[in-house]
């Protein structure tokens, strides 16, 4: 059975996961402490890395295994808000998105589909959770759906019950402010079995999976 997974979700020790306002120089709202240790290279798998494999590198390296479609909410695709411009924009990652999948970005308004020559495809869909969900399980032919974030589209997805597996980075900062993951989902532990696993360079890694989930 194909599940919905979020990967790579860093979160601060007082539970924010971004900033507050997201712009074209402060991508992450002002967050980037959350992302320093982080390097893009693991995405692509272990194989692929031209390091030394540790713990945050095996573990971060599951983002894309197994995954035929991704969900993203509008900020993480760019910084406007309101109708979108007719500026171009094609996404932060430039001619190289790194998903190589179909991408339903969750937006109130209307934009054409982007394609890119590296199979990714951007679609942008005014719909609930559970509907972009299904949208996005036909495009990925059996196999998982991604909830690419940012915190507020991963917690409609776990309000509605949506999410079968969740890996956390709990990053040993606090922020003191921000876009909060835990925001009205008091009690969602109990909906998962959770085990955890701190790595050698001070990260936390929590894999929460869905009680019941075959």
């Amino acid at each position: 059975m194909p599940r919905t997974r979020i990967h790579n979700m860093n979160i601060s020790l007082d539970g924010y996961a971004a900033g507050e306002h997201v712009t074209f120089d402060a991508p992450i709202g002002g967050a980037q402490r959350l992302f320093d240790w982080f390097d893009g290279r693991v995405i692509h798998g272990v194989d692929r890395v031209d390091a030394p494999i540790t713990l945050d590198r095996a573990v971060t390296s599951l983002w894309g295994q197994g995954i035929g479609a991704e969900i993203m909410g509008r900020r993480k695709f760019g910084p406007h808000s309101g109708d979108w411009p007719d500026d171009g924009w094609r996404g932060w990652w430039g001619d190289e998105p790194p998903f190589h999948t179909p991408v339903f970005v969750m937006s109130h308004y209307p934009h054409p589909s982007i394609d890119f020559a590296n199979g990714t495809s951007f679609h942008f869909v005014d719909a609930p959770p559970r509907e972009v969900l299904r949208r996005a399980q036909e495009a990925a032919n059996g196999q998982d759906v991604r909830i690419g974030g940012g915190p507020s589209t991963v917690r409609q997805f776990l309000q509605a019950d949506l999410i079968d597996f969740m890996h956390l980075v709990i990053v040993p900062i606090t922020l003191g402010r921000g876009v909060s993951l835990w925001e009205g989902l008091n009690g969602i532990e109990d909906r998962f079995t959770v085990e955890t696993v701190t790595s050698p360079s001070g990260l936390t890694h929590q894999l929460w999976n869905k009680n019941g989930h075959d």
